[in-house]
Parts: structure tokens; sequence; C-alpha cells
């Protein structure tokens, strides 16, 4: 997974939905497009996890970083129609509880958008 392709939904959030394995290998790429999705512009990301097989420490890391920066710049960053194992991840770890998931890209900033 090198590349995260990116989308723009009916809300005005930024779509980005990583394939595969989202793990040490392709996480530090995550957290660099989420970065620069959130620089300062106080951007509405959403990160369409249906095509993520896996997840490991370092994807939920990702996650969280791009979660803060996006705060940070007066937006958010929300997840959407996270797979079996990538829910399985969030429960175990209690991330699901910081990153609540949404059915779909589209709908995660739905009503406010």
């Amino acid at each position: 997974m090198s590349r995260f392709p990116t989308r723009t939904a009916e809300s005005g959030a930024v779509v980005v939905r990583p394939e595969g394995r989202l793990d040490m290998i392709a996480a530090p790429e995550l957290r660099k497009k989420l970065h620069a999705l959130a620089d300062g512009t106080g951007a509405r990301v959403v990160v369409d996890l249906g095509g993520t097989e896996f997840i490991d420490s370092s994807g939920l890391g990702a996650l969280i970083s791009g979660l803060k920066a996006a705060r940070q710049a007066g937006g958010d960053l929300r997840i959407a129609a996270p797979t079996a194992q990538v829910e399985t991840v969030l429960a175990l770890t209690n991330l699901n509880r910081v990153l609540r998931s949404y059915p779909s890209a589209d709908t995660a900033f739905g009503a406010e958008g």
C-alpha cells in the first residue's frame, strides 16, 4: 500500500482510502498524508477503512496522529467502514472510543456537512 487515493465527499470532507495492510511499512506514509491534509486548514478528514484488511499499532498510531493534527488545526478526523479486523483491533485497544466509526465515508460528516 504505497498510495492513498483521496476524494471529496458531498459534505466537503476529504476522504482518504488506505488499501491492503496498514502496518509499519504503510503507516508513516499515511501519517504524512493526514498531516498534510490537516496542515493549518481546519480540514475535515475521513479515513475510509473499507479496503484495509489489516491494521497494527503503527497504523493505529498514524490514525491517532492524524486525529491530533486535524483537531489542532481546527478540523476533525473520522473513520468509516472499518473491516472486521480493524473493528476488532479498535475494540481491543479501546480506541473505538476515540475514533468513532461511521457506516460510510459520505455519512461521517453528513449531519454537519
